[in-house]
């Protein structure tokens, strides 16, 4: 995974085929002669989809790689598996550079030559008007389809084109409230609570490099954590690329206050660095290191070695290692190669799925030639039970509503081990793990 800034796939529709884990747009639909095209993307042998992201990025090269990974991966397994509505799928890669201007040009480009955006992974998408104004082939305003993996901006949760495979954790409806009202998956901190007691309490990182990356980190993690008794003693916000010094008084917070538990909503060097000072210093108070999707990478291993023994992780996706488990989680890996694996990547490829989900929606409904924007915005629209076949837990993405759904992970002998729920290829749904609260940080 990637230090960044953030903080997430036809005849036969709905099903996944025995073995194979195949999309159910991924076999060849009859869709009454010839295939023909029909839309902006959707040619009679192709459809196009964009996917735009932050890559080239200065500070942080390959920032959202994953999500670039993830989407190419879905095309491969897609195309070796007889194609999507009787054409191949193409994936056209724009780079938004985290960038507003290039994030907007990205999308204006994506307007005239692609179907969809799919992955969409840019931090500085804060306006929508361009995709909102985007006109199909007959020259109607009916704007341009968005399925992506990061969101930050309230502006792109919220907008009614898109269709985040990770719902917003503000709930859309109250965004004008003072106070909102957010949703998230707690479900982590009911499994600390069980195996330390409730009286955990401690220090949460912030992310002081973007507002909406701020906000988000807050709204999704801690605002969540809190809400069932997770006390904070003390919050900071750091940036992305602050030194481990930077933690030196983070760490004597939490001696000075027997802390017991530490958050982070920043990169995975976040954490890297926090277990370090705290080896540095001595502290040992500390029993839940607590992180989410970010930190499950092979970097934090790498790079933390020893002292990030210990380190819990929250995933909404089953663990890579689970590959005999699933058919669409080995799909994933053998399509988007194992050194591309990363949550981006993961849930990139599951977007993409839904994607071919609404697609063989629409040809159930109309055949190979119905493909239109308006078409795939009325399939998008019945999507409030999608899992890409299991890879991630079962999500109302037309709802925008949190998915309940959780595995944890937990770092033991430099490994990522799986402590709840145990079984390989499950998760843990239970209802308590959706919550609502409210909070009053949007603008």
């Amino acid at each position: 995974m990637k230090k960044g800034r953030w903080v997430a796939v036809a005849a036969v529709v709905g099903m996944v085929t025995a073995g194979l884990g195949l999309s159910s747009a991924g076999a060849q639909s009859s869709g009454g002669g010839a295939t023909k095209a029909t839309e902006i993307g959707v040619t009679a042998t192709t459809i196009r989809i964009a996917v735009v992201a932050d890559v080239d990025v200065q500070v942080d090269p390959g920032l959202f790689a994953g999500s670039v990974a993830g989407v190419q991966g879905f095309a491969k397994y897609i195309n070796a598996h007889g194609g999507i509505a009787g054409r191949k799928l193409i994936v056209d890669f724009i780079d938004s550079k985290l960038s507003d201007t290039e994030a907007q040009s990205a999308v204006i480009k994506a307007c005239t030559q692609d179907f969809a955006l799919v992955g969409t992974s840019a931090l500085f998408l804060n306006s929508v008007s361009n995709m909102q104004a985007c006109k199909d082939q007959a020259g109607a305003t009916t704007g341009l389809p968005d399925i992506p993996v990061v969101t930050t901006e309230v502006v792109q949760q919220c907008n009614p084109e898109s269709y985040p495979i990770n719902p917003p954790s503000i709930i859309c409806s109250t965004q004008n409230d003072h106070p909102q009202t957010y949703q998230g998956n707690i479900g982590r901190a009911y499994y600390y609570e069980k195996k330390y007691g409730k009286s955990l309490h401690g220090v949460f990182i912030y992310s002081a490099d973007l507002k909406s990356a701020h906000d988000s980190s807050f709204t999704s993690g801690i605002g969540g954590v809190r809400s069932v008794g997770i006390k904070s003693d003390q919050d900071f916000s750091l940036s992305a690329m602050a030194p481990q010094s930077a933690y030196t008084t983070v760490i004597q917070t939490l001696k000075n206050d027997n802390s017991n538990y530490f958050g982070t909503g920043n990169a995975f060097n976040s954490m890297v660095l926090a277990r370090k000072e705290a080896t540095l210093q001595g502290l040992t108070s500390v029993k839940v290191w607590d992180c989410t999707l970010q930190c499950y990478t092979p970097d934090l291993i790498s790079q933390g070695g020893a002292d990030v023994e210990g380190t819990y992780i929250s995933l909404l996706f089953l663990p890579f290692a689970e590959t005999s488990s699933n058919p669409m989680l080995a799909n994933f890996v053998k399509y988007t190669a194992k050194a591309n694996a990363d949550g981006f990547a993961v849930q990139a490829f599951a977007s993409a799925d839904l994607f071919a989900d609404a697609v063989g929606k629409v040809v159930k409904a109309d055949g190979n030639n119905g493909l239109t924007r308006k078409a795939l915005f009325t399939a998008l629209d019945t999507e409030h039970s999608f899992s890409a076949g299991g890879l991630i837990g079962t999500t109302d993405v037309a709802g925008r509503k949190t998915s309940p759904c959780q595995v944890i992970l937990q770092v033991k002998g430099g490994k990522f081990v799986r402590v709840f729920p145990t079984k390989a290829g499950t998760f843990d749904c239970s209802p308590k793990n959706y919550k609502t609260y409210k909070l009053d940080i949007s603008s």
